[in-house]
C-alpha cells in the first residue's frame, strides 16, 4: 500500500462490509508490513496527497471526536480509522495513544481524530452506532465507553453489545444509557457513521488501525496495522 493509495478510492463500501475479517490483509488481524519504523505499512513523504482540509480524510473533521487542539490550529494531526471490535485497535489504543496524548496531545503539539468504521467483528456495527448517539450527547461520555469497548473486547456479541452498552453508560457516565440504546437500535446517527464510512472508502482503508498522519496541514505518511508511538513521533517531526 502506497502513501497516495487513498487518492484511488479502490475499496467500496460494499467490499468492505462484506469481507469482514477476511478483508483486513495487512489491518486489523494481519501481519502487517514494516516501514523499518516498528510501525506497520506505509512510509513517508508528500507524494502529491491532498493536504488535511481536503476530502477524503479531513472530510467533516471538525464534527469528529478528538483529543487535543483545533486540528487546523495545531502542527499535528494525527487521524485514526478505528473499530471498536478489531484487537489491533485495541493494542493501538493500550499502547500507543497513551503516549500520544501524553507526549504529543497534552502538550498541544498535536490533536488526534477517531474515526470509527465497522471492518471486524459484527458487533462493531451496533457498537458505532452507539457511539456516534453518545457523542452526539456528551464527549467524555463517547472516550469513556470507546475504552470501555476496547477494554472488555472479548465480552461483546451481536446479541450482548447494546445491552452492556446501556448497562456501562447508565452506571459510569451522565449519558442516559437507555436512550443510546434507542437511537442506536434505530440508527438515529446514521448520517454520522455514514460519513465516516464514506471517508474510509474514498481513502481506501481496508484495514484497521489505519493512521493517518499530518504536519502543518500537509500529509506526511499512513500507516496500516501496527501502529507505534515513535513512528507516530518521527513522521510529525514533534
Amino acid at each position: 500500500m502506497t502513501d497516495d493509495s487513498f487518492l484511488t478510492g479502490r475499496t467500496t463500501r460494499r467490499t468492505v462490509l462484506a469481507g469482514g475479517v477476511s478483508a483486513l490483509g495487512a489491518g486489523c488481524l494481519g501481519g502487517g508490513g514494516s516501514d523499518g519504523s516498528g510501525g506497520g505499512s506505509g512510509s513517508g513523504g508528500d507524494d502529491g496527497a491532498p493536504p488535511l482540509a481536503d476530502p477524503p480524510v479531513g472530510t467533516n473533521l471538525a464534527t469528529q471526536p478528538r483529543l487535543g487542539p483545533d486540528p487546523a490550529e495545531v502542527r499535528g494531526v494525527v487521524v485514526a480509522f478505528e473499530d471498536p471490535s478489531c484487537p489491533r485497535c485495541a493494542t493501538f489504543e493500550e499502547e500507543t495513544v497513551p503516549k500520544i496524548r501524553s507526549e504529543l496531545v497534552d502538550p498541544g503539539d498535536a490533536a488526534l481524530v477517531v474515526r470509527t468504521v465497522p471492518l471486524v467483528y459484527p458487533w462493531g456495527e451496533p457498537a458505532i452506532q452507539a457511539l456516534e448517539a453518545t457523542y452526539a450527547r456528551d464527549a467524555d461520555a463517547f472516550w469513556a465507553l470507546f475504552a470501555h469497548y476496547f477494554d472488555e473486547q472479548d465480552a461483546f456479541d451481536t446479541g450482548n453489545v447494546l445491552e452492556r452498552t446501556e448497562t456501562f453508560l447508565t452506571a459510569e457516565t451522565t449519558v442516559d444509557g437507555a436512550a443510546v440504546v434507542a437511537d442506536a437500535e434505530s440508527k438515529a446517527y446514521d448520517d454520522a457513521v455514514q460519513t465516516d464510512l464514506a471517508a474510509a472508502e474514498a481513502a481506501d482503508v481496508s484495514g484497521t488501525p489505519t493512521v493517518f498522519l499530518f504536519r502543518d496541514g500537509e500529509y506526511r505518511t499512513r500507516v496500516t496495522g501496527s501502529v507505534s508511538f515513535e513512528l507516530v513521533r518521527q513522521s510529525l517531526g514533534l
